[in-house]
């Protein structure tokens, strides 16, 4: 800007020294010239030209505006922190700033700063660098930012910004149980007004996919609030489905490298299931279900109880099942059996 000024003052001078030089100069006849007019002309043309250039511009002229810019803040925000990069939180605020520029690169960089200096323990940095990641390519999700995610819900499970990213993944990912239950213990936080509606509207898409009525969506979600109430209830600790899943010879070609959704069901009721647990497809494998793999919390299996259990290969990758799905499913006495045997036999019509 300054190049600008200086040549616009050059251009002024020279547009002042081609008017008023004519003016000067005394004509052919010996009249004298006139100074008072290449004055004027001259005071005219300096003070003109600057006023045209303050009011028509859009350059902000006042420092006062360039200092106050969220830019320029940001900028000497990240100027200091240069010289004190041992401020946790000064590349906490700068990450979040950067978010707001819209600058998800920086962001990233500012919130793994903070992530490196709290030693990996800081839930914000987390959700941050993984935001900002996301924000910058979606794909990100099935990568670092996804493992930044998980690592955020291990350390604080009920971090709201954790929990709505989790549910994400988990639905990226295809696994409906997960994320309902990442949403609706986001719910069940009491989340702002207008957040409330979002969480409330991804839970009922995920109802309806997973086949649950309204009336059974409600039912579950009374649950819900009573175990809340309730401190979430004590669990069975004696409650355990154990099965060694294996594959008939006929099908064992289908699995490949798609994943094994393990499901304990209560064949008197619709609805979820009462737990589930994804796992790799290698047989056989023994697999062990508690009331901790419940997908809502307040709804578990307990000892006493009989539960259908399912094994299927999801080639789809959805825990939701699709036509051509290889399954198995048995009868369990909980309390009652001890590792049973459950085989892959069939294949979903």
């Amino acid at each position: 800007m300054i190049t600008f000024v200086l040549l616009a003052a050059m251009l002024t001078m020279a547009s002042v020294v081609l008017v008023a030089t004519p003016l000067l100069r005394r004509s052919g006849a010996g009249s004298p010239g006139a100074p008072w007019t290449a004055l004027a002309a001259a005071g005219l043309l300096v003070v003109g030209s600057a006023v045209l250039y303050v009011t028509w511009s859009n350059w902000p002229w006042h420092p006062a505006a360039i200092a106050d810019s969220p830019q320029s803040m940001v900028a000497q925000l990240a100027r200091r922190l240069e010289h004190d990069s041992g401020d946790l939180n000064g590349w906490l605020m700068l990450g979040r700033s950067y978010i707001v520029l819209q600058e998800y690169p920086l962001a990233a960089r500012a919130f793994g700063r903070a992530l490196s200096l709290s030693g990996g323990k800081n839930v914000e940095a987390l959700t941050g660098e993984a935001e900002a990641l996301a924000l910058g390519d979606e794909s990100e999700l099935d990568g670092r930012a996804g493992r930044l995610i998980e690592q955020a819900l291990a350390l604080e499970p009920n971090s709201g910004k954790a929990l709505f990213l989790g549910a994400a993944v988990a639905a990226r990912h295809g696994d409906l149980p997960l994320a309902r239950e990442r949403f609706a213990k986001l719910l069940s936080l009491n989340p702002a007004p207008e957040i409330r509606p979002i969480i409330e509207q991804q839970i009922s898409a995920i109802d309806e996919k997973l086949g649950m009525s309204p009336a059974k969506a409600a039912a579950v979600q009374q649950d819900q609030a009573a175990a809340g109430a309730g401190g979430g209830g004590a669990r069975d600790a004696t409650a355990i489905v154990r099965v060694n899943v294996t594959v008939a010879p006929s099908l064992g070609a289908m699995a490949g490298a798609a994943p094994l959704f393990v499901f304990v069901r209560d064949p008197a009721q619709g609805g979820p299931p009462l737990a589930v647990k994804r796992l790799e497809s290698h047989f056989p494998q023994s697999v062990a279900l508690t009331p901790a793999d419940s997908m809502v919390p307040g709804r578990v299996f307990a000892t006493g109880q009989s539960v259908q259990v399912v094994a299927r290969i999801a080639r789809s990758g959805s825990p939701v099942g699709v036509s051509g799905d290889p399954f198995g499913e048995i009868t369990y006495h909980v309390g009652h059996d001890g590792l049973v045997s459950l085989v892959i036999n069939r294949v979903t019509p």
